[in-house]
């Protein structure tokens, strides 16, 4: 840990917090002015990094994530590099990374002010994501209500754990990853297409009614317990 970290980590909380809010609007910016690159054109560079290029995919891969960039271009760009197969596991490999990082960051930055002012149902949600099983978070996981960085630096400012987070987040991850990493394939290998790139959006509309059914019978218990 560096000295500098060392002293944003002793600043109170909300100033932690507000650095937290600065990494996440200067990711977003970025995002609006900066260009990603073609998938199509990926795979030469990867030649040139030879037996490195997994590694390294692995890593900006993660990074990307990190700075917001959509895990489908991540995944699509992996598929066009490496092919359907090895493109989703590096993409799952990167998702888990990325997924560590956001939620490490998010707690480090934000999870003491969070809880210093969570009142009345904020707390109650707070306390929902701290129960959270491995199947919760897939469920919010396959809920496109935000980006996977965006949710993972989220998921740290909460009393969540770590290895349900983490586990959840590979789970949600797969069928999408296989889906989108078949589509990248086809950049280079039109033969490559397979159905799974369907998977997505009707597993995205299952877990919607799935977390939406959960939080209405926990609300449901919480009167009747009430009254």
């Amino acid at each position: 840990m560096t000295p500098a970290v060392r002293r944003l980590l002793r600043q109170p909380s909300a100033v932690r917090f507000a650095f937290l809010l600065l990494i996440v609007a200067a990711c977003g910016a970025l995002l609006l002015v900066v260009p990603l690159p073609d998938p199509s054109e990926l795979p030469r560079l990867a030649d040139r990094l030879g037996g490195l290029a997994p590694v390294a995919a692995v890593l900006a891969g993660a990074l990307l994530l990190v700075a917001l960039v959509p895990r489908t271009f991540i995944t699509l760009a992996s598929g066009a590099i490496f092919g359907p197969l090895e493109g989703a596991g590096y993409a799952l490999t990167a998702a888990l990374l990325a997924a560590a990082v956001g939620f490490a960051v998010g707690r480090l930055l934000g999870r003491q002010f969070v809880a210093e002012r969570v009142r009345g149902r904020l707390a109650r949600l707070d306390g929902w994501f701290a129960r959270q099983s491995v199947l919760g978070v897939v469920t919010v996981r396959l809920v496109p209500i935000a980006g996977y960085g965006l949710v993972s630096y989220g998921y740290g400012t909460t009393g969540a754990r770590l290895l349900p987070f983490l586990a959840g987040s590979v789970i949600a991850a797969v069928p999408s990853a296989f889906g989108y990493a078949a589509v990248g394939a086809a950049v280079t290998s039109p033969a490559d297409v397979n159905w799974f790139a369907v998977a997505p959006a009707g597993l995205g509309l299952v877990a919607g009614a799935v977390l939406v059914r959960r939080l209405w019978r926990a609300e449901r218990r919480r009167r009747t317990a009430q009254g």
